[in-house]
């Protein structure tokens, strides 16, 4: 299937590793090209080196802190003076601490809002103006599956992330008339560095053994098994394809089946 993403020039955050890196591949692979961020540099050009040998695309890295506001634009800024266009907005940022509802200080929230919650609405907004431009855009956010969910440690992931969700629908409706989709994509267990981080977490708190710790994660879902970061990112790419010219305002699961909610 051809998503016609050639030349269209896309931004991922977290993009040198994890379920970002996933998505600036698959994104690159179809033709895209890529902008890459996170905070460290070596690990930026590290993985683009391996995208452009992989894919043949250009890749471009812009290395800062995603927690803060200068750095997201600057990001935008250096996009599209760099390639001259924003087409794509994969916003994906590293997830908030490990905390629990009852007993998260005020640090914990506030690193929490800033994370996982206004980076969306802020990177958006810094976007959304050269979308405008282009004639029409994606965007897609990197959510939890905690939106629909609640993992044990995890409860400020759902809380903000159920913010993201409706501030999500309200801008689709804004934006629908310029052609600029939005849509949240939560990943369930994927094995990546954060959710190997988090497992072993749990793990130490159980008293097992990791491996013990992700076959369990692994029996959650339906298909007993954790997914593959490019079982992700398949779906991000048809996200931000002609192919989804009719989807908007939505928020999909990528679990395996773990969530048995049927809404």
């Amino acid at each position: 299937m051809d998503l016609n993403l050639a030349e269209k020039v896309a931004i991922v955050g977290g993009g040198s590793k994890g379920l970002g890196r996933a998505c600036a591949e698959e994104l690159a692979r179809e033709g895209a090209k890529v902008v890459i961020c996170s905070r460290t540099e070596a690990d930026l050009q590290k993985t683009a080196s391996e995208i452009r040998e992989s894919t043949g695309a250009d890749v471009f890295v812009y290395a800062g802190d995603l927690d803060k506001y200068e750095t997201i634009q600057d990001l935008v800024s250096e996009t599209v003076n760099h390639f001259g266009q924003l087409d794509i907005l994969v916003a994906n940022s590293g997830g908030p601490p490990l905390a629990r509802a009852a007993t998260a200080d005020e640090e914990t929230w506030n690193i929490t809002v800033q994370r996982s919650l206004l980076f969306f609405a802020r990177i958006a907004r810094e976007s959304i103006p050269h979308m405008r431009a282009q004639g029409g855009g994606r965007i897609i956010n990197i959510l939890s599956s905690t939106v629909f969910q609640p993992i044990d440690n995890l409860a400020l992931s759902g809380a903000a992330r159920m913010g993201v969700v409706a501030y999500s629908k309200s801008l689709s409706e804004e934006l629908g008339p310029d052609n600029i989709l939005v849509n949240n994509v939560c990943p369930g267990a994927i094995l990546t560095d954060r959710m190997l981080g988090n497992t072993t977490a749990r793990a130490n708190a159980q008293g097992i053994s990791v491996e013990d710790a992700l076959e369990a994660r692994g029996q959650e879902a339906v298909l007993n098994r954790i997914g593959r970061p490019d079982e992700f990112s398949g779906l991000v790419a048809f996200l931000a394809s002609d192919r989804a010219s009719y989807i908007t305002g939505t928020t999909m699961l990528i679990d395996g089946g773990m969530v048995r909610s049927v809404l």
